[in-house]
């Protein structure tokens, strides 16, 4: 299995709405990420669903080495 398609499978999560964002993100975004940001996003991949969710959706403010990728994930 490829790094990339490592990350496509760690995107499908429990929550159907985490998913849903996370998978459009990755349809249309994860191969055009450079290192750096593949670097973040395996990161933000680690942390936990309920704060992804809250973050995504506006709840809770992300950390600042986040903010970035939660802006973008939110505009998918």
């Amino acid at each position: 299995m490829g790094d990339l398609d490592r990350i496509r499978w760690q995107c499908r999560r429990g929550m159907l709405e985490l998913d849903l964002v996370l998978n459009r993100f990755v349809e249309a975004e994860l191969e055009g990420l450079s290192p750096e940001q593949l670097g973040v996003f395996r990161a933000f991949l680690a942390e936990n669903d309920t704060l992804l969710l809250a973050w995504v959706m506006g709840q809770e403010e992300p950390p600042a080495q986040y903010t970035g990728l939660v802006r973008q994930l939110q505009q998918r």
